[in-house]
């Protein structure tokens, strides 16, 4: 939907979030939860109610972005585990989910850090609150164990902070006030240290609008032609089906598109054989002829060898150059494929490989650290396998079987 929309909403938003903070339990007697919502004018958000605790399993976050196509979230939270409030941020911002707040709901300490995920942030004019976090139990260590833990998540603060585009001299300000104080930010602090668009500001709304898009869609939203999101305790044969294409198409020119950016030109269709040249990601790659796991081409001049899964193909339509899949399995048959996926509470998909399997995917591809940060989560959560890889997909044809 379009950012003005959500903005021109906001009181209707405002109204619907005001009935769940009265309603809410204490955030301290429960874990997080997300609350789904819809406007009037069509707009989904979540608002995410309760305490970060170490306890907390960000994958029902990414389950309810996906359940709910929610473009947005909202928080109604006092804080809590600094390190969860990380990885709720860095989660929203893997799913490219704009975090909105307003001045009658409560983002303050830890929250603030996971309010920080949004690729798009606004909030009212002390809706955000910041102050010196205790970071961590140090009960039992000594004197020098105990500071260095302290500078450790004090440089991963930091360090988060940077990486999600946030000035941080903010962590200064926040530390001259106790944790048992808040220091709520005003709409120009807010754009100073660039923690958010204030929502008063309606010149700097209306110049983010064309850069954020006409469309903002959800980023785990169900694919055209199906308009609903099926339950997850569906059984595989609810999944409709229709005969996928298995045919795989002709290879003839693509890129080279490798996680180290250069591959090596083989002389033959082996790795143990001789070097040809060394080439750059993003170089145009000629297919002279397929070997089933290698292709001979010419790139940069020279002609040689380089494997199925160094080139990005044109004529494959898994997804864009640059982009990474999650992979958690892989399947030699269709009905082994549709029955994990059915069985999974993930937003997943399944890929034709050039080797004939099918390679089971989140329903989404991601920028490099986006899905970096997102096979940390979810493996650590235990919601995919340990041996679950992030990777360029360039030997996946198309999709075929089973997005929910």
């Amino acid at each position: 939907m379009r950012v003005f929309a959500w903005l021109l909403d906001v009181s209707a938003i405002a109204a619907v979030c005001a009935l769940i903070v009265a309603f809410s339990v204490s955030p301290s007697a429960a874990n997080l939860r997300y609350d789904a919502q819809q406007t009037d004018n069509g707009g989904r958000f979540l608002v995410i109610v309760g305490e970060f605790e170490s306890s907390d399993n960000i994958a029902d976050f990414y389950k309810a972005v996906h359940d709910n196509t929610a473009a947005a979230v909202f928080f109604q939270s006092r804080g809590g585990n600094v390190v969860k409030a990380m990885e709720l941020g860095r989660a929203i911002r893997a799913l490219n989910v704009t975090t909105m707040q307003l001045r009658g709901m409560e983002c303050a300490s830890a929250c603030s850090l996971a309010f920080m995920g949004g690729k798009e942030r606004y909030a009212e004019p002390g809706s955000i609150g910041v102050h010196k976090s205790s970071f961590a139990d140090t009960t039992g260590l000594s004197v020098e164990d105990a500071v260095s833990v302290v500078q450790q998540l004090t440089a991963n603060v930091i360090a988060y902070m940077t990486e999600m585009g946030v000035d941080p001299g903010l962590l200064q300000l926040a530390l001259q006030y106790d944790s048992s104080d808040i220091r709520y930010l005003s709409g120009s602090e807010m754009e100073k240290y660039k923690v958010a668009i204030s929502m008063t500001d309606k010149g700097a709304i209306s110049a983010s609008a064309s850069a954020y898009g006409e469309e903002k869609t959800s980023p785990l939203a169900v694919p055209s032609g199906n308009s609903s999101v099926a339950s997850l305790d569906r059984s595989p044969a609810a999944i409709p089906y229709s005969a996928p294409n298995l045919s795989i198409p002709a290879a003839h020119s693509g890129r080279v598109q490798h996680p180290k950016g250069t591959v090596q030109l083989k002389a033959g269709p082996e790795t143990g054989t001789r070097t040809v040249a060394v080439i750059s990601n993003g170089t145009p790659v000629v297919v002279l002829a397929d070997t089933e796991k290698w292709f001979q081409v010419r790139a940069a001049g020279r002609v040689g060898f380089m494997h199925h899964s160094w080139v990005w193909i044109d004529q494959y339509n898994a997804a864009p150059f640059g982009k990474r899949f999650v992979q958690v399995k892989s399947f030699d048959n269709l009905p082994e494929t549709r029955q994990y996926i059915a069985s999974s509470p993930l937003p997943l998909a399944a890929y034709l490989a050039t080797n004939g399997w099918f390679a089971i995917t989140l329903d989404q591809t991601f920028d490099g650290d986006a899905a970096s940060s997102l096979v940390t989560q979810l493996k650590s959560s235990g919601s995919i396998p340990d041996d679950s890889v992030m990777t360029y997909g360039n030997a996946l044809v198309r999709k075929v079987c089973c997005s929910k």
